[in-house]
């Protein structure tokens, strides 16, 4: 950082108003870390020159307490949503945008850190930041720093990857454990004094979707952020009108994320992810889907869950007739997975 952007140690209202401070500010860190041949603080817009081929757009906000935890930062955090919802379409990312909304007060020592996770995560990643905006909100009416993104990516168009895809019979497979961001933000709160270890998952899954787009019986993939994995699943069965199996005993998911839930009484089914993929997988090909992902780092505790059910949705049991999400239990029942209601968490993505 310039000596400028050190003569104060905290974000003010001056740091948003469009003068020599705001400039000292974008320049002094954003750019410093986020810097790319293509990045122009002078200008509002930027020119981008892409292959000749479909254009995956997406946007996103980020918003987290705390700002730092173990395994990220609402930095990282923000490329990483954004370049994994890109990933899951099919796409491979581009190039993104960012605005920055920061509470007056932020102390630079912190902003410079998150700055810095974001730049290394983008390039991680092999995206660009390549425009932005910045605003200064008075104190107390935010909670240090949000950031809103956008991203591009490119994706070959005869690669067709949706909802109307997915058949009965079709195989669940996820690739990691799960609930382990949401239940690592909760133990840096250290609200219910308990403290852990565990890192969050938070990480780019473009390795885990190239790894597979390729199997010729992929037919959806979706990162389960808020709400989980039951969330996905209900958004699956409600747009297929078909049931979604799930088998309790294939799920994989931490030892400390099954303590904390205990404990607290959470179900780590409806916990944020933030870097893994849940694909929808003919029968035949979910095996050879299955090893792709177990050959690489990041798909090693990569599991078939469960199977898509064809028939008439069961209601009888449940509040909404519109979609089924059932959990055969490691005792061989089975319950109903209900539609999120209420968040499990405040404010974990």
């Amino acid at each position: 950082m310039n000596k400028t952007a050190h003569k104060e140690k905290y974000i003010s209202l001056a740091h948003g108003n469009g003068g020599r401070y705001m400039r000292e500010l974008i320049d002094g860190l954003f750019a410093r870390y986020l810097a790319n041949p293509l990045l122009n603080t002078q200008n509002d817009s930027v020119l981008l020159t892409l292959e000749q081929k479909e254009i995956a757009f997406t946007t996103d906000g980020f918003t987290v307490n705390p700002l730092e935890f173990p395994g990220g930062t609402i930095g990282s955090l923000a490329i990483h949503g954004t370049v994994n919802d890109l990933a899951v379409a099919g796409a491979i990312p581009q190039y993104l945008s960012l605005n920055a909304f920061i509470e007056e007060g932020m102390s630079f020592e912190q902003l410079e850190r998150i700055v810095k996770s974001m730049a290394e995560a983008a390039s991680e990643a092999g995206v660009a930041i390549v425009t932005g905006d910045t605003k200064v909100v008075p104190r107390g009416e935010g909670a240090g720093v949000f950031f809103a993104t956008s991203g591009i990516g490119i994706r070959n168009k005869d690669r067709l990857l949706n909802m109307e895809q997915i058949q009965s019979g079709d195989k669940i497979l996820v690739s990691g454990t799960l609930g382990d961001h949401g239940t690592a933000v909760m133990l840096a709160r250290e609200q219910f004094g308990l403290k852990g270890d565990l890192q969050s998952d938070a990480a780019s899954v473009l390795p885990l979707t190239q790894a597979i787009l390729e199997v010729e019986g992929l037919r959806f993939m979706r990162d389960p952020t808020r709400g989980g994995l039951a969330s996905v699943c209900h958004e699956i069965s409600r747009a297929t009108k078909k049931e979604v199996h799930l088998f309790q005993v294939d799920i994989p998911i931490h030892e400390q994320v099954e303590s904390v839930c205990e404990i607290l009484g959470y179900d780590p089914l409806y916990l944020a992810c933030e870097g893994r993929v849940v694909a929808i997988v003919s029968e035949q090909q979910a095996e050879e889907a299955l090893s792709l992902w177990q050959a690489i780092d990041s798909g090693s505790n990569a599991r078939i869950i469960g199977e898509i059910r064809g028939g008439e949705i069961r209601s009888d049991e449940i509040k909404d007739a519109q979609a089924s999400v059932v959990l055969e239990t490691e005792l061989g029942g089975e319950r109903f997975l209900e539609e999120l209601e209420d968040d499990p968490l405040p404010r974990i993505c």
